[in-house]
């Protein structure tokens, strides 16, 4: 379906941005029960002005990416993660679950029909994916919806941090991103919402973005703005912070992973407090958008505290950074299940 005749952009100066693509993917839920989905070329959606969506914030969403390899083909880097964690997020607010295999054939499906969007190997730019599960119909109480939209849309894009690898600093934020035992670890709008005055605050200083501190002490580090904290302590262990309203992010999970056994080093998911930053030598923000992001350091009230270094990247850093990307662009042997072929 794709005219797979390569479409150049300026990928030098591609950002994090939409691009209205030829093809999307959208499956309904109705009576009980998923109807098969189909590509579309429309990339506006109609539904009624009484969906659960809109007023009682029932939507989940997902983000992956594409990657063209050096031999031509295409890698989706652990999808059935990304289905399971979306499947959790419709659990916490009642909508029917996304099998795993229409999940990852959705994303297939897109892939190759936008293929010709998908950035060449060696431009360090790949096809970032989209899915969302929507709740829909007319509804007016506060209640489930009957009927879920559940749909893919692909656009290319560069870095989500101007700079890549680059360090830059963010902002300890006054906010909270999510309540205690609320949402937190669901992939739901409302977590970003409430996260977008926090963030253009810390933006409005010259900060990338925020960081947010746990909601019930102010204590401990949570997350960076949309992305997880990653610490490498003075004696080399990989450190995350883990709470009940962290979103589990799969590229955190995989770096625990490749720190331990790819890295030796050792690993831990703890408590992470805000007076103990000096036990850090390198810092970071990893996600499927942020990859890894280099974190200069911290503004917490009138003191900055600064990790490695505000212009140059740990060595450690660099590693797990040089590693994800080589798995991800086929570059270097994955852990077996990681990736996943679009033929």
């Amino acid at each position: 379906m794709s005219d797979k005749k390569q479409v150049q952009l300026d990928w030098d100066n591609l950002g994090f941005g939409y691009i209205d693509l030829p093809y999307r993917y959208r499956a309904y839920y109705k009576d009980g029960q998923w109807h098969p989905g189909q590509l579309e070329t429309n990339s506006q959606i109609t539904i009624s002005e009484g969906s659960t969506s809109l007023h009682y914030g029932q939507q989940a969403f997902e983000g992956l990416k594409a990657y063209r390899c050096k031999d031509g083909s295409i890698n989706l880097f652990r999808p059935e993660e990304n289905a399971k964690r979306m499947q959790k997020s419709a659990d916490r607010l009642l909508m029917p679950q996304v099998p795993t295999e229409m999940f990852v054939d959705a994303l297939k499906q897109v892939v190759k029909a936008n293929e010709a969007y998908l950035p060449p190997y060696g431009t360090g730019c790949s096809l970032y994916l989209r899915p969302y599960l929507i709740g829909i119909g007319d509804n007016v109480g506060v209640h489930p919806a009957e009927e879920y939209l559940f749909s893919v849309f692909a656009t290319p894009v560069g870095n989500y941090f101007k700079g890549g690898l680059t360090p830059t600093n963010f902002l300890v934020s006054d906010y909270d991103r999510a309540a205690h035992r609320g949402t937190g670890q669901a992939k739901v709008g409302g977590n970003y919402a409430a996260s977008l005055l926090p963030g253009h605050l810390a933006k409005q200083q010259g900060f990338s973005d925020c960081i947010y501190l746990d909601p019930i002490e102010h204590r401990k580090l949570e997350e960076v703005g949309a992305a997880n904290f990653f610490g490498i302590t003075k004696d080399n262990c990989f450190v995350t912070p883990k709470s009940d309203s962290i979103l589990p992010s799969i590229t955190k999970y995989s770096l625990l992973y490749l720190a331990k056994e790819r890295l030796g080093l050792d690993v831990k998911q703890g408590d992470i407090y805000i007076d103990q930053l000096d036990n850090f030598a390198e810092a970071g923000a990893c996600g499927t958008a942020a990859v890894i992001s280099p974190i200069g350091g911290f503004q917490i009230g009138d003191h900055f505290h600064t990790f490695y270094s505000e212009t140059e990247v740990g060595p450690i850093t660099t590693k797990l950074y040089n590693e994800l990307l080589g798995i991800q662009f086929g570059d270097i042997p994955a852990p077996e299940g990681w990736i996943v072929k679009v033929d």
